[in-house]
């Protein structure tokens, strides 16, 4: 009787370790979520202020402590929706039927670069806020970094440190940084 013989090639062994990798990452991504607090909307709090919130960030003058705090807690929680959104739909382009074994590399690829981008992200704030900032969210893409910061007032030495802290972490240019302060 003949035996069974499994074949496994380069690709089925790079595609199985980048689904891995992409598996760590939303577990982490999805571990370190839960420290943050869910955002609530009290009786008092108007559409016209979540949408002042969320659209003038940068504008400290337009948000009260308050929103300051639900601001970060709503942004790790869109941050952390859109990522698990972007996981899923790269696990079922991935796993779809009709990719040819070059097309289902490049997405794993992909999807690699989102975990390590997402990675990335938590380094950069838990670093950040071992500097002695209260509270930041980073968003990274592959040539751009931005980040909000919680502070009293942002001096050039404090805007300093954190593109210091993204530039040992990404490669991206240094005027594709940018630093939008919340008090």
């Amino acid at each position: 009787m003949k035996k069974p013989t499994i074949t496994i090639g380069k690709k089925q062994i790079i595609l199985s370790c980048l689904t891995l990798i992409l598996g760590v990452a939303v577990y982490t991504n999805y571990a370190l979520s839960k420290d943050s607090p869910k955002k609530e909307i009290s009786p008092t709090t108007t559409e016209a202020s979540i949408d002042d919130t969320v659209e003038n960030y940068g504008d400290s003058e337009f948000v009260s402590s308050n929103a300051t705090s639900d601001f970060f807690a709503n942004a790790r929680l869109e941050k952390v929706t859109n990522r698990d959104l972007a996981v899923e739909t790269l696990q079922s382009i991935i796993g779809g039927g009709d990719l040819t074994q070059d097309e289902m590399v490049t997405n794993a690829i992909n999807a690699v670069e989102v975990s390590k981008l997402v990675e990335k992200e938590g380094e950069i704030e838990s670093l950040i806020k071992a500097q002695g900032f209260t509270d930041c969210v980073v968003y990274l893409s592959a040539d751009s970094a931005k980040v909000v910061v919680k502070t009293d007032g942002l001096d050039p030495a404090g805007a300093a440190s954190i593109k210091d802290i993204i530039l040992g972490a990404v490669a991206v240019p240094t005027e594709n940084i940018r630093i939008f302060e919340l008090s």
